[in-house]
């Protein structure tokens, strides 16, 4: 109560002090007019202070508040569009693409799974299962895998906005990766050794 006693006091003084003066207050008198900020003064102002503990309200000397409108709310930013996607057969296949990598990721993901799930079961390495009839179901895999990957693409939509949480088009991209050196490791270690890795 005390601190908003001496607020109200320290106002009425500042008000009372630019009361003859010119329409602003100089709040610095140390530094020139010119520098120093000015504060308009209001003269309908009214500092009220609510009472605490059942402690009675004081008026103040300083007068009626006139009613100032709110400030306008900040402008909204408007939601951020995604960059437009091309299209164009050219754009999708482009060296840095978004086709190439992620068709040739997946299809090496599928590979390195299915290579070592038959030489598991079959005991075969990964050039007998391509030369006992594996090179038809890669190319089966291989088109199906393209053209299922290609239809998003060729309508706009990225492979980013449709990733969240764990699943995202990053890690995608890292498993595609590890799935091409896994494969031609696999298939090197074989080649080397003779025989299955397993």
């Amino acid at each position: 109560m005390a601190a908003s006693a001496s607020m109200q006091s320290l106002l009425a003084n500042s008000m009372a002090y630019g009361a003859g003066k010119s329409k602003s207050l100089r709040v610095n008198h140390l530094l020139p007019a010119k520098y120093a900020p000015t504060l308009h003064r209001y003269p309908n102002m009214r500092v009220r202070s609510m009472a605490e503990n059942g402690q009675e309200e004081q008026p103040s000397t300083a007068p009626e508040a006139s009613k100032i409108p709110p400030p306008p709310p900040p402008p909204t930013p408007s939601p951020k569009r995604s960059p437009k996607i091309s299209t164009k057969f050219s754009d999708v296949f482009a060296f840095s693409g978004p086709a190439p990598e992620r068709i040739n990721g997946r299809l090496a993901m599928v590979g390195f799974v299915s290579a070592l799930a038959v030489e598991l079961a079959k005991g075969q390495d990964l050039f007998a299962q391509i030369s006992d009839g594996g090179v038809s179901l890669f190319l089966g895999t291989s088109i199906l895998l393209s053209v299922a990957s290609l239809i998003p693409l060729f309508k706009g939509v990225s492979v980013e906005s449709k990733s969240d949480g764990i699943m995202t088009s990053d890690a995608e991209l890292w498993n595609g990766r590890l799935a091409m050196l896994g494969l031609v490791a696999l298939a090197f270690t074989e080649y080397v050794k003779g025989g299955t890795l397993v």
